[in-house]
C-alpha cells in the first residue's frame, strides 16, 4: 500500500478520536476503514456504563460500511490512547478481529496500527489472527 494512502488513513483515524465516547476508560480509539471500492468509513469507540454494549471503533467503521452495502475491504487503520493521546499501538480486540475475518481475506487485508502520523506498522489479518475461523470454515 502506498505511503500517502496509509498517511491519509492515519489522519482519518486520528480525527475520529474527537468523536470517541469514552467516559469510563478514558481510552479513545479511532479507526479508518478502506473498502476495495475506494470508499472510506470511519469509526470511534462508544462506551456504555454496562460495558457489554460498548462498541469498538473498528466495528463501528465496519458496521457503517456493511450497512451501506460494502462487503469487500482492503485495509483499516487503528489509533488509540488514554484521553486520545497516542503513545503506543492500539491493536484490535478479539471480537473486532473476528468481525474482520467475516468480511476480509486474512492473507491480504491490512491492519495499520499507528502511534502517530509517521509511526506505524502494517500487519495482515492472518498475522493478528492465526488459525482464524471464518465463512470458508462453514462450507
Amino acid at each position: 500500500m502506498e505511503k500517502a494512502l496509509i498517511e491519509e488513513l492515519i489522519e482519518l483515524a486520528i480525527k475520529q478520536l474527537e468523536f470517541s465516547y469514552a467516559p469510563y476508560s478514558h481510552f479513545k480509539v479511532g479507526a479508518a476503514l478502506l473498502a476495495k471500492s475506494g470508499n472510506r468509513y470511519t469509526g470511534c469507540n462508544i462506551e456504555n456504563a454496562a460495558y457489554t454494549p460498548t462498541n469498538c471503533a473498528e466495528r463501528t467503521a465496519f458496521f457503517k460500511a456493511v450497512s451501506e452495502g460494502e462487503r469487500e475491504f482492503q485495509a483499516i487503520c487503528i489509533v488509540g490512547g488514554r484521553d486520545g493521546v497516542l503513545t503506543d499501538y492500539a491493536a484490535p480486540c478479539g471480537v473486532c478481529r473476528q468481525v474482520m475475518m467475516e468480511f476480509c481475506n486474512p492473507d491480504t487485508f491490512q491492519i495499520i496500527l499507528a502511534a502517530g502520523r509517521t509511526r506505524y506498522e502494517v500487519f495482515t489479518l492472518r498475522e493478528l489472527l492465526p488459525q482464524g475461523f471464518g465463512p470458508a470454515d462453514l462450507q
